[in-house]
């Protein structure tokens, strides 16, 4: 619950002072991380209420969700191997089980699944150029 309380204050905080103001001004706003993963990590990772944890991000975040959520699904098992060759320490959650990643890749696909038409689901396993010219492709759609 706490590291859930923590992730949003940080979300109230940073769309206050710097996604709002962004948006005011007619810009384009990206981020690596928002509400979804809130849902995914301390809502299934953590076993909470997702229900909760959504209510929760949707109140620090001023009901802001994004026009497009881009989620690179990879097998849990090639993500670990992925972060095991990596030359930096695992944070907190990158050091959990298995099972807590199994938990949040459920999560992400299930909220994909509830609103495909916010979320483009790719294939992380596919080549850099590839996953590139997909993301490309869908985000010219929405600036048209």
């Amino acid at each position: 619950r706490a590291e859930a309380l923590l992730y949003a204050a940080d979300r109230a905080h940073h769309v206050a002072t710097v996604v709002r103001p962004a948006l005011r001004r007619g810009e384009i706003v990206l981020q690596d991380r928002y509400l979804d993963s809130s849902v995914a990590y301390q809502g299934a990772g953590r076993v909470l209420d997702a229900t909760e944890i959504r209510d929760l991000s949707l109140w620090a975040a001023e009901g802001a969700l994004p026009d497009l959520t881009i989620l690179l699904d990879l097998d849990p098992a090639e993500a670990r191997t992925r972060l095991d060759s990596a030359d930096k320490p695992f944070d907190r959650l990158e050091a959990e089980q298995a099972e807590f990643h199994g938990r949040v890749r459920d999560a992400f696909l299930n909220l994909a699944a509830a609103e495909p038409d916010r979320f483009l689901v790719l294939d992380a396993a596919a080549a850099p150029e590839v996953i590139a010219e997909q993301i490309r492709t869908r985000v010219a759609a929405l600036l048209d």
